[in-house]
């Protein structure tokens, strides 16, 4: 399961690093204007394209394609502010409540000392050499 899930994060990163150099290179100055001949701050971008690639992808193709009813620069909606709100209270109230259910708690168990491994006997043939 956890290798199966390593495998998909890999792919994952590998299609990042495709989709990064790629828009990097040709795509960003089609996109932004301003970042022709800015290539410094490229390498700055890398990880964010990494992790965000397919939003890259969607956004390099709406903007190429010259689509004007998507605004660049949105602003903020009533309901962005409610679920900041909301999640600012349960954040704290989810870490709390699972502090209290958790089990194993670590005054629960009392401390066991342990002893050390016990010596092996050594085999007949390795005594010989």
């Amino acid at each position: 399961m956890v290798a199966t899930l390593l495998q998909i994060a890999e792919v994952y990163l590998w299609i990042g690093a495709a989709v990064a150099a790629v828009f990097l290179l040709w795509g960003i100055d089609r996109v932004e204007p301003n970042a022709a001949g800015a290539f410094v701050f490229r390498p700055l971008l890398i990880p964010g394209i990494l992790l965000i690639w397919p939003l890259v992808l969607w956004r390099w193709w709406v903007l190429t394609r010259g689509e004007t009813g998507v605004r660049r620069h949105r602003p903020p909606r009533r309901v962005q502010h409610a679920v900041a709100i909301v999640l600012a209270l349960a954040i704290p109230v989810i870490l709390m409540g699972a502090l209290l259910v958790r089990q194993n708690r670590p005054l629960e168990r009392p401390a066991v000392l342990l002893a050390p491994p016990a010596a092996a006997p050594a085999a007949e043939g390795e005594a010989g050499q």
